[in-house]
This record gives structure tokens, sequence and C-alpha cells, in this order.
């Protein structure tokens, strides 16, 4: 069993999850200091994603042959990002109604923390308008794109200098092989890290629930309930259409990804498992220049699970505040819903940040009903940030079949587990001397 854990970075992960909710109950003075474990291992793989994004997605176009084809991959992307993040509003709303979440709660306004208004105020300092972010997209320098991991702009620039090698061809030859083999060797540093997740996982858990306790859910937990309710719903019944759509089974899939959405849901945060799920859709048979575009694309602007959040929140403070939604109300919700949900990955605070511009569009809902969902907020990170993924994950399965850039038989033996089509972590070749991490 020992040899079996010790080799299995999954069974890992589950064990350090439990040991931090027991050391998290037991002993809480001391798990609230554990917080950077996780914070500290999330950091270690930020570091790399720049990086990670620009060889991989330099690679994947520089070695695409037709740039029609980056084309019609970003265009699709974003018919499909449109399309999935409207169902998911669509269905949070419906959900939000049909189950009159809130009702009944009579919080008057007088009642609710300025304190707590001012905190999200300070986070909205970093909020964009639709303009700004379009030119935020455009990096001052390349090297500070890189400096500050921003992953929007390090794709721009990625996609702009694997375009300039697809074109000179053959005397950019060296620079291609000299990208591959960087990637190689960052690759090889992620797997280093990735085998400290238990302890990230074990420090995010151990903290989290020193502080908040397992009964802290009582509070607002019909709120986040019905969310992971929706979002069970909207993965197993839209995305496992998309699936199946594609010639893929969801079940299987969420297997194939078992050891990333475990850590996603120790640290609540997808960007841990970023790099790694990008090699994962390139085992399973789809184009590395689709995954390249894709998934870092996908992270700014596919986040069904941050759509079905914002329509949630939204009726539950009208609920909760006894304020009265008109028709009008809700297709405003929808429309403003649609412009900021995008973007909104990597800001601090974002949700809260997000849901405050929403509620600002909607003056029938007052702004300081956010305070309601302070509570639980983390909670609900989860949620979104484990739909979020499997959203892109499913976005990246569809389009590569749309785009005849998968292999769907291959992809059915890794995901059904047959021999010789199990991934493996790049490893280096090693001499007896040499450590195994």
């Amino acid at each position: 069993m020992l040899r079996w854990c010790s080799r299995s970075i999954f069974l890992q992960v589950v064990l350090g999850l439990m040991l931090g909710i027991v050391c998290g109950l037991t002993l809480p003075e001391y798990s609230s200091q554990l917080k950077p474990l996780g914070d500290g291992f999330i950091k270690l793989i930020k570091m790399l994603i720049g990086l990670i994004v620009f060889c991989v997605v330099v690679s994947g176009i520089s070695g695409a042959g037709d740039l029609k084809k980056v084309g019609r991959i970003g265009l699709k992307s974003v018919i499909y990002f449109e399309i999935l993040t409207t169902v998911a509003l669509v269905i949070g709303l419906i959900m939000a109604f049909s189950t009159g979440i809130g009702s009944g709660a009579n919080i008057h306004l007088e009642q609710l923390s300025t304190a707590d208004m001012g905190d999200i105020a300070q986070r909205g300092q970093h909020m964009h308008t639709t303009t700004q972010f379009l030119m935020d997209l455009i990096p001052t320098s390349v090297i500070g794109a890189f400096a500050e991991n921003n992953i929007l702009q390090v794709l721009l620039f990625s996609v702009l200098f694997g375009s300039a090698l697809n074109l000179v061809g053959e005397a950019a030859s060296g620079i291609s092989r000299l990208i591959n083999e960087l990637s190689h060797v960052i690759f090889r540093i992620m797997g280093m890290i990735v085998r400290l997740a238990p302890i990230g996982v074990f420090g995010a858990i151990a903290f989290t629930t020193s502080k908040y306790g397992l009964d802290s859910l009582q509070h607002l937990g019909s709120l986040v309930g019905l969310f992971y309710l929706t979002c069970f719903a909207f993965v197993a019944v839209i995305l496992g259409l998309v699936m199946r759509l594609s010639g893929l089974r969801m079940l299987p899939f969420l297997k194939y990804l078992r050891e990333e959405l475990l850590i996603v849901l120790g640290t609540a945060s997808s960007d841990a498992v970023l790099p790694q799920i990008m090699r994962k859709l390139e085992h399973l048979g789809i184009g590395s220049s689709t995954v390249g575009l894709v998934i870092p694309t996908g992270y700014s602007f596919n986040l069904d699970g941050f759509s079905i959040y914002l329509t949630l929140a939204i009726v539950f403070i009208a609920n909760a505040t006894g304020t009265p939604l008109s028709m009008s109300d809700l297709l405003t919700i929808l429309l403003v819903s649609l412009i900021t949900s995008k973007g909104a990955h990597g800001i601090p605070g974002s949700a809260l940040v997000i849901l405050a511009a929403t509620l600002t569009a909607i003056p029938a809902i007052p702004v300081v009903g956010l305070v309601l969902v302070l509570a639980v907020d983390w909670f609900m990170g989860i949620g979104r940030a484990l739909t979020n993924l499997i959203g892109n994950c499913v976005a990246t399965v569809a389009i590569a079949r749309w785009e005849k850039d998968i292999d769907v038989q291959r992809a059915n033996k890794v995901l059904s587990g047959q021999q010789g089509y199990t991934f493996q972590a790049r490893k280096p070749v090693t001499g007896a001397h040499q450590q195994e991490f």
C-alpha cells in the first residue's frame, strides 16, 4: 500500500487533503500558520506558466504549417466561448428563480457591514473597462509581460512569434528546435514542482479548515448547495452533451484528469494545473496548436463556473434584500454579465469585484448586498475553479473535433486505460546515482 502511495500523486494529494482537514480541526492555532505552504506551491507553478504558454504556443503555431488554421481555431474558440457562457448564465438564472434562493431572509440594508464594502472597493481598483482591457492585451514590453506573468500578453506575443517563425520557415529552424528543447527542460522542472502538490494541498486545506471550520457552510448553505448543484448539472448535462457530440464520454475524461481536479479542489486555483492539463490534452491526441491556443485563452474568456456564480449571487442578493426584479432587469443581468465575466481571471478577488461591477449596472439591486456572499465566497471559489477548468478542457476537445485536430480513436484508448496509452510524466534518462523526483 505504502509503495503504491509513494508512486501515485493522486493518492498523495488525497492523503494531503485528509490530513489537512484533521490538522485544521485538531490543531487550529498551528494550522492557521500553514497558509504559506499552499501559497508557495501555487507561486512555484505560476513562475513557469508564462514560459510554458510561450513554448507550447510557439511550437504549435510554427509547426502548424498553415497559418489559416490558427485563425480558424481562434474564431471557433470565440464562438464556442460565447455560446457556452450564455448557456451557463441562463442556467444560473433559471436555477435561482425556480428555487427562490434567498427569499424570506429579510435582510435589511442597514444591517450590512460597510467595512467589508470598503475591502471590496479596494479590490475594485484592479478592475478595467472594456477599452482598458483590450489595450492591456498589448504589453508595454515583452519582458514585462513575462515578468508580470500576464498570460494574455504572453499569448499575444507567442502567437506573433510563432507566426513569424512559421513564415520564415527553414531559416529559423534552429530557433524552433531551441524552443522545443527548452519546453522539455521547463516541463521537467514542472514535474519536480508537481511532486510538492500534496504538501501544498495539505497547507491550504489545514488553514481553511482552521479558519472557517466545518460548520461554516451552515451560513448561506443553501446558496452554496444550489451553486454546486447547478455546476454539477451544467457539467453533467451541457458539457456531457458536448463531449458526446465530440465522440468521447465525460466520466472517463474526468477520471483521466482526477489528479489535476484534486489539486484545484485543495488550492481553489486552476493556475496550479494549467501546464499539466495542456500536456494531458496533447497526450489524449489533440494537436498542440489547438491546445496551446484554446486553453490559455479559455482561462480568461471561458469561465463557465464564474458565469453561474454571477447570476445565482445576483438573484440571491435581490431576493434576500426583498428587491423585486423585472424582465428588463433580468436581460440587463444577462447582457452585463456576458461582458463583465470576460478577462476576470488573475484579478485579485475577481469574483466579488466583477459581481460588484455587474450590480452597479443594475440600479434596482443594492451593491452593499455583496457583503451577504462574502462569508462563503471561498467555498464557492472551489466550485468556480473546478467548473472553469472542466469547461476549458471540454472546450479544447470540442474545438479540436470541430477543427478535425483530434485522434478520437487514440483519445478513447487513453480514456479507457488501454495498455501503452497511460499518461506518463516526462522523465529524463537517469543514471543509478541520479535522484528521482
